[in-house]
């Protein structure tokens, strides 16, 4: 075959031409993109690998910026809590500045002021928000964590923010566990506030009041007959004449009911020893300190960790007379008795029986369920009968309701045999319980019921009828009282407080439900947030019910019997210490300690319930070291935090540095590539040029 020019011009410039002219355009779309690819297509690897890159650096930013958010959180709730721990401190002088018994009322009032202030302070960083989302409301961060009266609004809810895969971070701390958590390494300490003075100093001569001596507060070392006093100048040695009404709970959850009798000669640290007894002290190991404090008054601390269950009540008794009338099994009947020693001395008093002096340990100012006590004026004698206390349209118990499991406080789904204790009357089981419900209902009408909790079946009695309690199984049945939710229970209370029964005896359950809706609409009883029972009118500032709720063996004190198997109201020691912490309910008894001039608790003048000022540093310590616990987890929270946005941020500079040398366009090759390209080309035009000649030559 001839190879004609056309043929060679062909082979220089038309096949070299289009394949540089191509190279030259790839080469300067990558100078112009910067990128090495533009499509799947130019490099199938590439293009995957690159793919993978901005997958991996879109999750980086998401983590980053899930971080960096939560960062942003965490940090203001470290500064907001640096705020509560130096205003802790202020409050915390102001306390010791109150305790060294200097001040006259008007320093207490003004350091009481300033208290107060704190106090608002307090509230004011506790609703602290960023970005329009509250810091401590759990994850309610659109409601206010604190109301104006102290009450915590949020949940208990937790903030997590991204990290990585799988994995993420914490960054808040909610005010359920800032305000209201539990410190588990707490001993729960309660003390009586009646001050115990010696009545042998005070009267040298217990045969004339006109004798008087120096008085001074009972020691452990001062006599029985010196804390209750006589009708005569002898020592009866080992007459067993004064009689201790003790009421309370073990640690365990465990009531006990017992009667102490004591005689002139033996000592209050005998007393004392035979209370810690009741509370399972053995001579190997105590499990509570019972002590005295500088007021006379009784402290009871527990010594096992993270228990908020022990309680405790007394009331003593002595018949000045010789006779039997301290020596009861119903406690109502010291209510005939004389409570002020002064007025058994002077011959003034009004008792109907002056010669049984009552000692009362613990007052509340509380009224009885069956108004014994109350007419007489003894309030010392009610311990779990004592009706709630009347807030406006609002019944309020002062006992919470404490599962004894997990010391966390029951809700309307737990079981009434979670909270109770079933070592009393048929061990293991609430059957054969009955509790007292009792009061008068919205109406004005009084009411006395009994509620009997059966395993065949639990019913409630008024006014001669009895109704079945229905659960809420299929087929509906009276419930089983081991299995009764106190919502059930509550729901009995209610239809009780609002005057409104089932239709008929002993019920259906359509009627017992149908009693349930209407009772709801006038009124509604429940558990409040610390686990304490509450009924509440609908539709008025104030309302006319009174209840009390009681366990029927309440004011038994025969022999072998029966404690009461739950508590719902009690008169009972006044709480120093506790595993639970209700932070703002806590600074208001502190602040009222300084308010009232109170040292320590005193029941002769205003707050009679308030745990005076060297208990308020106590609290105010356990306080302090509950903030700096969820400070540090903040701290914690913060620094992991800090740790996670570094190591994103390197990851991703990592993933971006290797993006780009997977895909990114190396300027300086591309540039000497360009070059090279553009000599090649102009060689190529070139030889095509003296190929044309050569070709037109030949022709002509």
């Amino acid at each position: 075959m001839r190879i004609t020019s056309s043929m060679y011009y062909d082979s220089i410039y038309s096949q070299s031409n289009s394949k540089l002219t191509k190279n030259l355009f790839d080469v300067n779309k990558q100078i112009a993109s910067g990128l090495s690819i533009q499509y799947a297509q130019d490099d199938i690897r590439t293009f995957t690998e690159t793919m993978r890159l901005d997958n991996e650096i879109a999750s980086l930013g998401q983590i980053k910026s899930s971080t960096s958010s939560a960062l942003k959180m965490s940090d203001q709730s470290d500064s907001v809590l640096n705020e509560f721990e130096t205003s802790m401190n202020r409050m915390r002088t102001l306390l010791l500045s109150a305790a060294n018994g200097t001040n006259d009322e008007t320093s207490l009032d003004a350091i009481a002021q300033e208290l107060r202030s704190i106090e608002d302070h307090f509230k004011n960083l506790a609703n602290t928000s960023i970005n329009g989302q509250y810091l401590f409301s759990g994850s309610a961060v659109d409601v206010k964590p604190i109301s104006d009266d102290g009450t915590y609004m949020g949940n208990d809810g937790i903030l997590k923010a991204f990290t990585g895969s799988k994995t993420s971070q914490q960054y808040n701390v909610s005010g359920s566990e800032l305000f209201l958590g539990e410190k588990k390494l707490v001993k729960r300490e309660i003390t009586t506030n009646v001050a115990q003075a010696d009545l042998s100093a005070k009267y040298p001569d217990f045969t004339n009041p006109a004798v008087t001596g120096s008085p001074k507060q009972i020691t452990g070392s001062s006599t029985i007959r010196d804390l209750m006093g006589d009708s005569d100048n002898v020592v009866d040695v080992g007459v067993p004449k004064h009689f201790f009404y003790v009421s309370g709970t073990t640690s365990s959850g465990t009531s006990f009911k017992e009667k102490i009798s004591m005689s002139d000669d033996e000592k209050v640290d005998d007393l004392l020893k035979k209370i810690g007894d009741l509370y399972g002290n053995t001579p190997e190991v105590d499990v509570v300190n019972v002590s005295l404090n500088g007021n006379g008054q009784i402290v009871i601390e527990d010594k096992i960790k993270g228990s908020s269950n022990i309680d405790f009540h007394m009331v003593g008794a002595t018949d000045l007379s010789g006779g039997a009338a301290a020596d009861v099994v119903n406690i109502d009947s010291l209510g005939d008795g004389e409570q002020s020693f002064d007025k058994i001395m002077l011959g003034t008093s009004t008792a109907t029986n002056p010669n049984l002096h009552v000692k009362e340990f613990i007052k509340s100012s509380l009224t009885s369920a069956d108004g014994v006590a109350a007419t007489n004026g003894i309030e010392g004698t009610i311990y779990d009968r004592a009706e709630f206390s009347k807030d406006g349209a609002r019944l309020s118990s002062a006992t919470p309701q404490i599962i004894k499991d997990t010391n966390a406080f029951a809700t309307a789904s737990t079981k009434l045999s979670d909270v109770a204790d079933l070592s009393q009357g048929v061990a293991g089981t609430l059957n054969g319980t009955s509790f007292v419900m009792e009061g008068t209902d919205i109406n004005g009408n009084p009411y006395s019921a009994q509620v009997d909790l059966a395993a065949a079946g639990s019913t409630f009695t008024v006014g001669g009828n009895t109704y079945n309690i229905y659960n809420v199984d299929t087929p509906r049945t009276a419930v089983d009282g081991d299995e009764m939710t106190y919502k059930q229970f509550m729901d009995v209370s209610n239809m009780l407080s609002t005057g409104n029964l089932p239709a008929s005896v002993p019920g259906t359950p359509a009627e017992y439900d149908a009693a349930i809706e209407t009772s709801d609409l006038s009124g509604r009883t429940f558990l409040s947030y610390d686990g304490k029972m509450q009924f509440e009118e609908i539709g008025t500032s104030n309302t006319n019910a009174t209840l009390a709720i009681y366990d029927v063996n309440s004011a038994d004190f025969n022999v072998g019997a029966d404690a009461s198997v739950m508590t719902f109201n009690t008169n009972n020691a006044i709480t120093v210490r506790d595993p639970k912490t209700d932070f703002f309910k806590t600074l208001d008894e502190i602040i009222k300690s300084v308010e009232n001039y109170k040292l320590y608790p005193d029941s002769s003048s205003g707050d009679i319930r308030n745990v005076g000022i060297e208990n308020s540093i106590a609290m105010m310590d356990d306080l302090q070291d509950h903030v700096y616990r969820s400070h540090s987890q903040v701290g914690v929270q913060t620094n992991a935090l800090n740790t996670s946005l570094q190591r994103t941020e390197l990851l991703e500079i990592s993933a971006k540095s290797l993006r780009s040398s997977v895909v990114d366009t190396d300027m300086a090759e591309a540039s000497l590539t360009l070059s090279r390209l553009n000599t090649n080309y102009e060689a190529m035009l070139a030889t095509a040029g003296k190929v044309s000649k050569l070709s037109l030559v030949n022709y002509l």
